[in-house]
């Protein structure tokens, strides 16, 4: 993937300016709950909602390769959310044009996978105008970027990027699964 000079520049001196900035300033660093998306069906969906819980955040697509992903997502939200996990699905376009319609064709995936997690609205999630939560998750972890779909964000209780896993790993890998497990206990 070609990154624009100008813009890979901009993201590393952002990153590299804003803790020195917030310390200076006498100000903490962002966290993922200053982040919200519009929710599939037109709710807010406030990470600010869940604070002091751990989220995880997968960019999705109906037509993907990775789509039955969502079976394993749908498994952890079940064994998980009573124990303060939260899930938001991500629904995006840029890889390969998977998520082409609207919200009638990502229900029926949705259906299609029994997923009862709450899932947004289809945003961008890198090129010139990414939406803020993965604008801030790049300048967080510029290593740890989405390359594809159903790349997985773990906020921890903090509201900081816990861990990043890319589109192969499964939703019930045992690293995943690790680091969900340890987010739960840090208290």
């Amino acid at each position: 993937m070609i990154v624009d000079r100008r813009i890979a520049l901009a993201l590393l001196g952002s990153a590299l300016a804003a803790p020195a900035f917030a310390q200076g300033a006498g100000m903490s660093r962002v966290k993922a709950y200053a982040f919200s998306f519009k929710g599939l069906h037109g709710e807010d969906i406030r990470l600010a909602d869940f604070s002091g819980r751990p989220i995880l955040i997968v960019n999705t697509a109906s037509l993907c390769g990775y789509t039955p992903q969502y079976a394993g997502l749908q498994t952890l939200w079940t064994r998980y959310r009573d124990k303060g996990l939260m899930i938001v699905g991500v629904p995006s376009n840029d890889f390969g044009s998977q998520e082409p319609g609207g919200e009638a064709e990502i229900d029926h995936t949705l259906h299609r996978y029994n997923v009862a997690f709450p899932i947004a609205t289809k945003v961008a999630v890198r090129g010139n105008a990414p939406h803020p939560f993965y604008r801030w998750a790049a300048i967080e972890r510029p290593l740890d970027t989405p390359r594809w779909n159903f790349h997985k964000y773990l906020v921890g209780r903090d509201g900081q990027l816990a861990a990043a896993f890319p589109a192969a790993v499964e939703p019930t890998d045992a690293r995943l699964i690790s680091a969900i497990e340890r987010e739960l206990g840090a208290a």
